[in-house]
This record gives C-alpha cells, sequence and structure tokens, in this order.
C-alpha cells in the first residue's frame, strides 16, 4: 500500500487540491511504475523555502516549481518495508504553489521522479507519460 503523507495543504496555500487529490495522484504515478509499496511526504511550500532547498541540493539559487529527493530506491530488489516493518521511504516531494502552473502536474512529475524517471537525460519517456497520466486524471 501507498502511504501518502500531505504537508502544507491546510495552510490556506492551495485551492484547487486536496490531500485526496494528491493522494489518488501519487498512486496513479508509482502504479504506473509498478510499485504498490512505500511511503512518500509530499509538502507544499513558500517561494524562499524551495529556493533554499533548490541552492542546497541543486546549487541553483533560485525558486523552482517541484523538487523530488529519493530516499530508499524503488528498484526491484529493494523491500517494500524496511527491517523494523516500517514501509520503504520513497522519498519526498517538495512544490512551491506560487511557482507552479498545474498543481496536478506537479505532484505527478515529482511522484514520477521518485521512481527513478528523469527527463533530463530519457528521450521524453517521462513527459509523455506525465501526460498521459494526466489525461487519465482529467477524463
Amino acid at each position: 500500500m501507498i502511504e501518502v503523507e500531505v504537508i502544507g495543504l491546510d495552510d490556506g496555500v492551495v485551492d484547487e487540491l486536496t490531500a485526496l487529490d494528491v493522494e489518488e495522484l501519487c498512486m496513479l504515478a508509482f502504479s504506473s511504475a509498478g510499485i504498490e509499496d512505500g511511503h512518500v511526504a509530499v509538502a507544499f511550500v513558500d517561494e524562499q523555502t524551495i529556493q533554499t532547498l533548490n541552492r542546497d541540493h541543486r546549487g541553483k539559487d533560485a525558486p523552482t516549481d517541484v523538487l523530488s529527493f529519493p530516499i530508499d530506491g524503488v528498484d526491484g530488489d529493494a523491500p517494500a518495508q524496511r527491517a523494523n516493518g516500517a514501509p520503504r521511504e520513497l522519498g519526498d516531494v517538495v512544490i512551491c504553489p506560487p511557482c507552479t502552473e498545474d498543481l496536478s502536474e506537479a505532484v505527478v512529475h515529482g511522484a514520477l521522479h521518485l521512481t527513478g524517471m528523469d527527463h533530463e537525460v530519457d528521450d521524453g519517456e517521462m513527459l509523455a507519460l506525465q501526460a498521459e497520466l494526466l489525461r487519465w486524471v482529467q477524463e
């Protein structure tokens, strides 16, 4: 089972998404990669917070729309649970609503990065899958 922890959504920053929407978008992205178990945190933050994260982790001193931080990995050999019985940590997705045109797209984009996809090195596969998943949601 995918456990989705949503942080900062109830701070009045996001009007168009509910925690249930975020959970469903994450589950859709993970299931597209065959990932059925794990924990992910999705945090909604302000521009200053995401700029700091972007600077500290990517060397880019500017705000951005979404950042993903994988933790336990998602390869076929990764156990669905940790030794203590807790679900594996898929990672964290951090989204800055003021820098994001489409929050649903940002959630799916961040979750797909946690599956190991990377649009900066693939041949358009990640962005094509992202578009397909979002079409399913919008129908």
